[in-house]
Protein backbone atom coordinates (compact mmCIF):
# COMPACT_ATOMS: atom_id res chain seq x y z
CA UNK A 1 0.00 0.00 0.00
CA UNK A 2 1.28 3.43 -0.98
CA UNK A 3 0.42 6.57 0.95
CA UNK A 4 -2.65 8.23 -0.51
CA UNK A 5 -2.03 11.26 -2.65
CA UNK A 6 -3.50 14.30 -0.95
CA UNK A 7 -5.80 16.09 -3.37
CA UNK A 8 -7.94 19.18 -3.08
CA UNK A 9 -11.04 18.69 -0.96
CA UNK A 10 -14.62 19.27 -2.01
CA UNK A 11 -17.79 18.69 -0.04
CA UNK A 12 -20.84 16.87 -1.33
CA UNK A 13 -23.25 17.94 1.35
CA UNK A 14 -21.58 16.78 4.59
CA UNK A 15 -19.38 14.21 2.80
CA UNK A 16 -15.80 15.32 2.13
CA UNK A 17 -14.01 14.03 -0.98
CA UNK A 18 -10.23 14.34 -1.22
CA UNK A 19 -7.92 16.24 1.06
CA UNK A 20 -7.21 13.17 3.16
CA UNK A 21 -10.88 12.35 3.80
CA UNK A 22 -11.80 8.64 3.87
CA UNK A 23 -12.52 7.11 0.46
CA UNK A 24 -16.28 7.38 -0.02
CA UNK A 25 -18.63 4.95 -1.76
CA UNK A 26 -21.10 5.98 -4.42
CA UNK A 27 -23.80 4.25 -6.41
CA UNK A 28 -26.64 5.22 -8.72
CA UNK A 29 -30.34 4.47 -8.62
CA UNK A 30 -31.80 2.31 -11.36
CA UNK A 31 -35.32 3.68 -10.92
CA UNK A 32 -36.98 6.39 -12.97
CA UNK A 33 -36.29 9.43 -10.80
CA UNK A 34 -39.77 10.83 -11.33
CA UNK A 35 -41.14 7.71 -9.56
CA UNK A 36 -40.48 9.35 -6.23
CA UNK A 37 -41.41 6.56 -3.82
CA UNK A 38 -39.40 3.92 -5.69
CA UNK A 39 -36.39 6.21 -5.96
CA UNK A 40 -36.47 7.16 -2.29
CA UNK A 41 -36.79 3.48 -1.32
CA UNK A 42 -33.73 2.58 -3.39
CA UNK A 43 -31.71 5.50 -2.00
CA UNK A 44 -32.45 4.23 1.52
CA UNK A 45 -31.45 0.67 0.52
CA UNK A 46 -28.16 1.94 -0.90
CA UNK A 47 -27.47 4.04 2.18
CA UNK A 48 -28.24 1.07 4.43
CA UNK A 49 -25.74 -1.01 2.43
CA UNK A 50 -23.04 1.61 3.01
CA UNK A 51 -23.32 4.18 0.21
CA UNK A 52 -22.14 7.64 1.25
CA UNK A 53 -23.44 9.39 -1.89
CA UNK A 54 -26.14 8.41 -4.41
CA UNK A 55 -26.55 9.65 -7.98
CA UNK A 56 -29.87 9.94 -9.82
CA UNK A 57 -30.56 10.47 -13.52
CA UNK A 58 -32.42 13.65 -14.50
CA UNK A 59 -33.00 13.49 -18.27
CA UNK A 60 -36.44 15.16 -18.15
CA UNK A 61 -38.09 18.08 -16.35
CA UNK A 62 -40.27 15.68 -14.37
CA UNK A 63 -37.08 14.18 -12.91
CA UNK A 64 -35.69 17.49 -11.68
CA UNK A 65 -39.12 18.37 -10.34
CA UNK A 66 -39.07 15.12 -8.36
CA UNK A 67 -35.83 16.24 -6.67
CA UNK A 68 -37.86 18.71 -4.59
CA UNK A 69 -39.58 15.70 -2.99
CA UNK A 70 -36.63 13.28 -2.98
CA UNK A 71 -33.97 15.46 -1.37
CA UNK A 72 -35.81 16.03 1.94
CA UNK A 73 -36.27 12.26 2.29
CA UNK A 74 -32.71 11.19 1.44
CA UNK A 75 -30.33 10.11 4.22
CA UNK A 76 -27.29 10.78 1.99
CA UNK A 77 -26.22 13.55 -0.44
CA UNK A 78 -27.67 13.32 -3.94
CA UNK A 79 -25.86 13.89 -7.24
CA UNK A 80 -27.82 14.91 -10.34
CA UNK A 81 -26.61 13.18 -13.51
CA UNK A 82 -26.83 15.67 -16.38
CA UNK A 83 -25.78 14.99 -19.95
CA UNK A 84 -27.16 17.05 -22.82
CA UNK A 85 -29.55 19.60 -21.33
CA UNK A 86 -28.12 22.46 -19.34
CA UNK A 87 -31.66 23.27 -18.18
CA UNK A 88 -31.69 20.03 -16.16
CA UNK A 89 -28.51 21.16 -14.41
CA UNK A 90 -30.00 24.56 -13.58
CA UNK A 91 -33.21 22.93 -12.31
CA UNK A 92 -31.24 20.48 -10.19
CA UNK A 93 -29.21 23.30 -8.66
CA UNK A 94 -32.40 25.19 -7.90
CA UNK A 95 -33.84 22.07 -6.23
CA UNK A 96 -30.85 21.97 -3.87
CA UNK A 97 -28.95 18.97 -5.20
CA UNK A 98 -25.56 18.37 -3.57
CA UNK A 99 -23.45 17.77 -6.69
CA UNK A 100 -23.73 17.82 -10.48
CA UNK A 101 -22.29 15.28 -12.90
CA UNK A 102 -21.68 17.27 -16.06
CA UNK A 103 -19.77 16.73 -19.29
CA UNK A 104 -19.10 20.17 -20.82
CA UNK A 105 -18.49 18.52 -24.18
CA UNK A 106 -22.10 17.39 -24.40
CA UNK A 107 -23.42 20.97 -24.21
CA UNK A 108 -22.65 22.85 -27.41
CA UNK A 109 -23.33 26.39 -26.17
CA UNK A 110 -20.39 27.53 -24.01
CA UNK A 111 -22.49 30.29 -22.43
CA UNK A 112 -24.85 27.63 -21.08
CA UNK A 113 -21.95 25.75 -19.51
CA UNK A 114 -20.78 29.00 -17.92
CA UNK A 115 -24.24 29.57 -16.45
CA UNK A 116 -24.23 26.14 -14.81
CA UNK A 117 -20.75 26.69 -13.39
CA UNK A 118 -21.70 30.11 -11.98
CA UNK A 119 -24.85 28.70 -10.40
CA UNK A 120 -22.86 25.92 -8.73
CA UNK A 121 -20.16 28.33 -7.58
CA UNK A 122 -22.73 30.61 -5.94
CA UNK A 123 -24.23 27.67 -4.00
CA UNK A 124 -21.04 25.77 -3.21
CA UNK A 125 -22.05 22.75 -5.32
CA UNK A 126 -19.16 20.67 -6.74
CA UNK A 127 -19.18 19.33 -10.29
CA UNK A 128 -17.80 16.03 -11.51
CA UNK A 129 -16.41 16.13 -15.01
CA UNK A 130 -15.37 12.98 -16.73
CA UNK A 131 -14.45 11.19 -19.89
CA UNK A 132 -15.79 7.76 -20.76
CA UNK A 133 -14.37 5.53 -23.46
CA UNK A 134 -17.80 5.14 -25.03
CA UNK A 135 -18.49 8.86 -25.42
CA UNK A 136 -15.11 10.51 -25.68
CA UNK A 137 -15.07 11.05 -29.45
CA UNK A 138 -16.51 14.35 -30.72
CA UNK A 139 -20.07 13.95 -32.03
CA UNK A 140 -21.00 17.31 -33.56
CA UNK A 141 -17.90 18.62 -35.37
CA UNK A 142 -17.37 16.20 -38.28
CA UNK A 143 -13.76 17.14 -38.95
CA UNK A 144 -12.80 16.92 -35.30
CA UNK A 145 -14.64 13.61 -34.99
CA UNK A 146 -12.76 12.17 -37.97
CA UNK A 147 -9.42 13.29 -36.53
CA UNK A 148 -10.15 11.80 -33.10
CA UNK A 149 -11.36 8.51 -34.58
CA UNK A 150 -8.15 8.34 -36.62
CA UNK A 151 -6.13 8.80 -33.42
CA UNK A 152 -7.95 5.93 -31.78
CA UNK A 153 -7.54 3.65 -34.80
CA UNK A 154 -3.80 3.82 -34.14
CA UNK A 155 -4.50 1.83 -30.98
CA UNK A 156 -4.69 -1.35 -33.07
CA UNK A 157 -2.13 -3.75 -31.69
CA UNK A 158 -1.04 -1.27 -29.01
CA UNK A 159 -0.19 -2.91 -25.67
CA UNK A 160 -1.11 -0.85 -22.63
CA UNK A 161 1.35 -0.45 -19.80
CA UNK A 162 1.65 1.59 -16.65
CA UNK A 163 2.45 5.17 -17.41
CA UNK A 164 5.17 7.56 -16.41
CA UNK A 165 4.88 11.31 -16.54
CA UNK A 166 6.79 11.31 -19.82
CA UNK A 167 4.90 8.54 -21.57
CA UNK A 168 1.14 8.61 -22.13
CA UNK A 169 1.15 5.22 -23.81
CA UNK A 170 -2.21 4.33 -25.31
CA UNK A 171 -3.73 6.93 -27.69
CA UNK A 172 -7.06 6.60 -25.84
CA UNK A 173 -5.37 7.72 -22.63
CA UNK A 174 -3.79 10.66 -24.46
CA UNK A 175 -7.20 11.67 -25.82
CA UNK A 176 -8.71 11.39 -22.33
CA UNK A 177 -6.05 13.70 -20.93
CA UNK A 178 -6.55 16.21 -23.75
CA UNK A 179 -10.30 16.30 -23.17
CA UNK A 180 -9.91 16.74 -19.41
CA UNK A 181 -7.45 19.59 -19.96
CA UNK A 182 -9.96 21.28 -22.29
CA UNK A 183 -12.74 20.93 -19.69
CA UNK A 184 -10.58 22.17 -16.83
CA UNK A 185 -9.72 25.33 -18.76
CA UNK A 186 -13.41 26.17 -18.82
CA UNK A 187 -13.61 25.85 -15.04
CA UNK A 188 -10.44 27.85 -14.53
CA UNK A 189 -11.81 30.67 -16.66
CA UNK A 190 -14.88 30.68 -14.40
CA UNK A 191 -12.75 30.65 -11.24
CA UNK A 192 -14.39 27.37 -10.22
CA UNK A 193 -12.29 24.83 -8.34
CA UNK A 194 -14.72 22.39 -6.71
CA UNK A 195 -14.13 19.82 -9.44
CA UNK A 196 -13.94 16.03 -9.25
CA UNK A 197 -12.43 14.13 -12.21
CA UNK A 198 -13.24 10.70 -13.63
CA UNK A 199 -11.87 8.78 -16.63
CA UNK A 200 -13.62 5.47 -17.21
CA UNK A 201 -13.10 2.60 -19.63
CA UNK A 202 -14.30 -0.96 -19.93
CA UNK A 203 -10.64 -2.05 -20.00
CA UNK A 204 -9.08 -2.20 -16.51
CA UNK A 205 -5.64 -1.50 -17.99
CA UNK A 206 -6.84 1.73 -19.58
CA UNK A 207 -8.50 2.72 -16.29
CA UNK A 208 -5.25 2.16 -14.39
CA UNK A 209 -3.19 4.04 -16.98
CA UNK A 210 -5.61 6.96 -17.30
CA UNK A 211 -6.04 7.60 -13.58
CA UNK A 212 -2.31 7.21 -13.01
CA UNK A 213 -1.62 9.89 -15.62
CA UNK A 214 -4.35 12.16 -14.26
CA UNK A 215 -3.06 11.80 -10.71
CA UNK A 216 0.41 12.85 -11.87
CA UNK A 217 -0.89 15.96 -13.63
CA UNK A 218 -3.71 17.32 -11.47
CA UNK A 219 -4.52 17.68 -7.80
CA UNK A 220 -8.29 17.46 -8.14
CA UNK A 221 -10.00 14.60 -6.27
CA UNK A 222 -10.59 11.50 -8.39
CA UNK A 223 -13.81 9.53 -8.80
CA UNK A 224 -12.77 5.95 -9.67
CA UNK A 225 -14.87 3.66 -11.81
CA UNK A 226 -14.96 1.10 -14.62
CA UNK A 227 -17.68 1.72 -17.19
CA UNK A 228 -19.82 -1.01 -18.77
CA UNK A 229 -18.35 -3.54 -16.34
CA UNK A 230 -21.10 -6.08 -17.03
CA UNK A 231 -22.97 -8.39 -14.64
CA UNK A 232 -21.76 -8.79 -11.09
CA UNK A 233 -20.26 -12.22 -11.77
CA UNK A 234 -17.63 -10.82 -14.13
CA UNK A 235 -17.94 -7.11 -13.41
CA UNK A 236 -16.66 -7.54 -9.88
CA UNK A 237 -13.37 -8.92 -11.20
CA UNK A 238 -13.03 -6.24 -13.87
CA UNK A 239 -13.77 -3.49 -11.33
CA UNK A 240 -11.68 -4.66 -8.40
CA UNK A 241 -8.64 -5.34 -10.61
CA UNK A 242 -8.62 -1.71 -11.73
CA UNK A 243 -9.89 0.11 -8.66
CA UNK A 244 -8.02 -2.04 -6.16
CA UNK A 245 -4.76 -1.47 -8.05
CA UNK A 246 -5.26 2.29 -8.06
CA UNK A 247 -6.32 2.49 -4.42
CA UNK A 248 -3.39 0.35 -3.32
CA UNK A 249 -1.19 2.81 -5.20
CA UNK A 250 -2.61 5.74 -3.25
CA UNK A 251 -4.86 6.99 -6.07
CA UNK A 252 -8.57 7.69 -5.66
CA UNK A 253 -10.89 9.61 -3.37
CA UNK A 254 -14.34 8.19 -4.09
CA UNK A 255 -15.42 4.99 -5.89
CA UNK A 256 -18.38 3.65 -7.77
CA UNK A 257 -18.48 0.02 -8.86
CA UNK A 258 -20.95 -0.41 -11.74
CA UNK A 259 -22.93 -3.57 -12.43
CA UNK A 260 -25.78 -4.48 -14.73
CA UNK A 261 -27.52 -5.67 -11.58
CA UNK A 262 -29.00 -4.51 -8.28
CA UNK A 263 -26.99 -1.40 -7.30
CA UNK A 264 -26.95 -2.57 -3.68
CA UNK A 265 -24.46 -5.21 -4.82
CA UNK A 266 -22.21 -2.42 -6.11
CA UNK A 267 -22.11 -0.85 -2.66
CA UNK A 268 -21.51 -4.15 -0.85
CA UNK A 269 -18.55 -5.01 -3.08
CA UNK A 270 -17.07 -1.51 -2.93
CA UNK A 271 -17.30 -1.62 0.86
CA UNK A 272 -15.57 -5.01 1.02
CA UNK A 273 -12.82 -3.81 -1.32
CA UNK A 274 -12.13 -0.79 0.90
CA UNK A 275 -12.24 -3.00 4.00
CA UNK A 276 -9.69 -5.39 2.52
CA UNK A 277 -7.36 -2.50 1.67
CA UNK A 278 -7.69 -0.99 5.13
CA UNK A 279 -9.24 2.17 3.67
CA UNK A 280 -12.53 1.80 5.49
CA UNK A 281 -13.26 0.57 9.01
CA UNK A 282 -15.17 -2.69 8.95
CA UNK A 283 -18.54 -2.43 10.69
CA UNK A 284 -19.86 -5.93 10.03
CA UNK A 285 -18.52 -9.47 10.56
CA UNK A 286 -15.71 -10.73 8.36
CA UNK A 287 -16.27 -14.28 7.14
CA UNK A 288 -13.39 -16.49 5.99
CA UNK A 289 -13.61 -20.09 4.85
CA UNK A 290 -11.20 -22.74 3.67
CA UNK A 291 -11.07 -23.83 0.04
CA UNK A 292 -12.84 -27.09 -0.64
CA UNK A 293 -10.74 -30.24 -0.98
CA UNK A 294 -10.97 -34.00 -0.68
CA UNK A 295 -10.68 -33.90 3.13
CA UNK A 296 -14.02 -32.14 3.63
CA UNK A 297 -16.66 -34.31 5.26
CA UNK A 298 -19.54 -31.81 5.49
CA UNK A 299 -21.48 -29.68 3.00
CA UNK A 300 -19.13 -26.74 3.47
CA UNK A 301 -20.47 -24.53 0.69
CA UNK A 302 -24.01 -24.66 2.06
CA UNK A 303 -22.71 -24.07 5.58
CA UNK A 304 -20.72 -20.99 4.50
CA UNK A 305 -23.69 -19.57 2.62
CA UNK A 306 -25.99 -20.08 5.62
CA UNK A 307 -23.46 -18.61 8.06
CA UNK A 308 -23.13 -15.51 5.87
CA UNK A 309 -26.87 -15.02 5.97
CA UNK A 310 -26.97 -15.43 9.75
CA UNK A 311 -24.15 -12.91 10.25
CA UNK A 312 -26.03 -10.22 8.32
CA UNK A 313 -27.89 -9.14 11.47
CA UNK A 314 -24.69 -8.56 13.50
CA UNK A 315 -23.20 -5.05 13.48
CA UNK A 316 -19.89 -5.81 15.20
CA UNK A 317 -16.77 -6.59 13.07
CA UNK A 318 -16.03 -10.00 14.56
CA UNK A 319 -13.93 -12.35 12.42
CA UNK A 320 -15.60 -15.69 11.80
CA UNK A 321 -13.89 -18.76 10.29
CA UNK A 322 -15.66 -21.77 8.82
CA UNK A 323 -13.22 -24.62 8.16
CA UNK A 324 -14.04 -27.94 6.58
CA UNK A 325 -11.58 -30.15 8.48
CA UNK A 326 -9.38 -30.29 11.57
CA UNK A 327 -6.16 -30.66 9.56
CA UNK A 328 -5.44 -27.14 8.32
CA UNK A 329 -8.37 -25.40 9.94
CA UNK A 330 -6.71 -24.34 13.21
CA UNK A 331 -3.74 -22.72 11.47
CA UNK A 332 -5.78 -21.05 8.75
CA UNK A 333 -8.34 -19.74 11.27
CA UNK A 334 -5.83 -18.17 13.64
CA UNK A 335 -6.88 -14.61 14.34
CA UNK A 336 -10.59 -15.46 14.10
CA UNK A 337 -12.84 -14.48 16.98
CA UNK A 338 -15.20 -17.40 16.36
CA UNK A 339 -14.29 -20.53 14.40
CA UNK A 340 -15.77 -23.92 13.59
CA UNK A 341 -13.77 -26.94 12.41
CA UNK A 342 -16.00 -29.52 10.79
CA UNK A 343 -15.46 -33.25 10.76
CA UNK A 344 -17.57 -36.28 9.94
CA UNK A 345 -21.03 -35.40 11.21
CA UNK A 346 -19.90 -32.88 13.79
CA UNK A 347 -17.91 -29.73 14.43
CA UNK A 348 -15.70 -28.14 17.08
CA UNK A 349 -16.31 -24.46 17.91
CA UNK A 350 -13.70 -22.07 19.26
CA UNK A 351 -14.23 -18.57 20.65
CA UNK A 352 -11.11 -16.39 20.73
CA UNK A 353 -8.82 -19.40 20.95
CA UNK A 354 -10.81 -21.37 23.53
CA UNK A 355 -12.67 -24.53 22.58
CA UNK A 356 -16.28 -24.03 23.70
CA UNK A 357 -18.24 -27.00 22.43
CA UNK A 358 -18.52 -29.92 20.05
CA UNK A 359 -21.83 -30.20 18.23
CA UNK A 360 -23.45 -32.37 15.60
CA UNK A 361 -23.51 -31.26 11.97
CA UNK A 362 -27.22 -30.47 12.32
CA UNK A 363 -26.47 -28.14 15.27
CA UNK A 364 -23.39 -26.49 13.78
CA UNK A 365 -25.05 -23.48 12.14
CA UNK A 366 -27.18 -22.48 15.11
CA UNK A 367 -24.40 -23.12 17.63
CA UNK A 368 -21.93 -21.00 15.65
CA UNK A 369 -24.50 -18.24 15.32
CA UNK A 370 -25.19 -18.30 19.06
CA UNK A 371 -21.49 -17.95 19.84
CA UNK A 372 -21.20 -15.04 17.41
CA UNK A 373 -24.21 -13.27 18.93
CA UNK A 374 -22.87 -13.80 22.45
CA UNK A 375 -19.42 -12.46 21.64
CA UNK A 376 -20.82 -9.49 19.69
CA UNK A 377 -23.03 -8.56 22.64
CA UNK A 378 -20.05 -8.73 25.02
CA UNK A 379 -18.03 -6.47 22.72
CA UNK A 380 -20.87 -3.96 22.60
CA UNK A 381 -21.10 -3.99 26.40
CA UNK A 382 -17.35 -3.54 26.74
CA UNK A 383 -16.90 -6.98 28.33
CA UNK A 384 -14.72 -8.30 25.49
CA UNK A 385 -12.47 -6.94 22.76
CA UNK A 386 -11.91 -8.16 19.22
CA UNK A 387 -8.93 -10.36 18.50
CA UNK A 388 -7.24 -8.08 15.93
CA UNK A 389 -5.62 -11.22 14.49
CA UNK A 390 -3.89 -12.09 17.78
CA UNK A 391 -5.75 -15.33 18.52
CA UNK A 392 -3.76 -18.57 18.51
CA UNK A 393 -5.76 -21.78 18.08
CA UNK A 394 -4.39 -25.11 19.27
CA UNK A 395 -5.44 -28.08 17.11
CA UNK A 396 -8.42 -29.90 18.65
CA UNK A 397 -8.36 -33.55 19.53
CA UNK A 398 -9.08 -35.66 16.45
CA UNK A 399 -12.74 -36.36 15.79
CA UNK A 400 -13.58 -40.07 15.71
CA UNK A 401 -14.26 -41.77 12.42
CA UNK A 402 -17.69 -43.18 11.70
CA UNK A 403 -16.50 -46.59 13.03
CA UNK A 404 -15.39 -45.02 16.32
CA UNK A 405 -11.64 -45.21 15.65
CA UNK A 406 -9.41 -42.14 16.00
CA UNK A 407 -7.43 -40.87 13.01
CA UNK A 408 -3.83 -39.80 13.45
CA UNK A 409 -3.47 -36.13 14.40
CA UNK A 410 -2.11 -34.13 11.49
CA UNK A 411 -0.39 -30.83 12.18
CA UNK A 412 0.47 -28.36 9.42
CA UNK A 413 -0.03 -29.11 5.75
CA UNK A 414 -1.55 -26.95 3.09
Amino acid sequence: MHARKKTRQVHVGPVAIGGGAPVSIQSMTSTYTYEIDKTVAQIHALAQAGADIVRVAVPDPKDTEALHHILPQSPVPIVADVHFHFQRAMEAVEAGVHKIRLNPGNIQDRSQVDRVIRACRERGIPIRVGVNEGGIVERRDKDKRAAEKARLRSRMGHATHLLTDRDLGDPLVRLMIDKIEDYLRIFEENDFHDVVISAKSIDPRIVIDAYTAISERFDFPLHLGVTHAGPKETGCIRSVVALGTLLAGGIGDTVRISYASDPVLEVEDAREMLNCLGLRARIEPELIACPTCGRIEVDLMTLVRDVRQKLATIKVPIKVAVMGCVVNGPGEAEGADVAVFAGKGRGIIYVQGEQTRTVSEAQMLDALHEECLTLAAKVERGEATLSNSSVTIAPPDPLPRADGSLPLRVVGGS
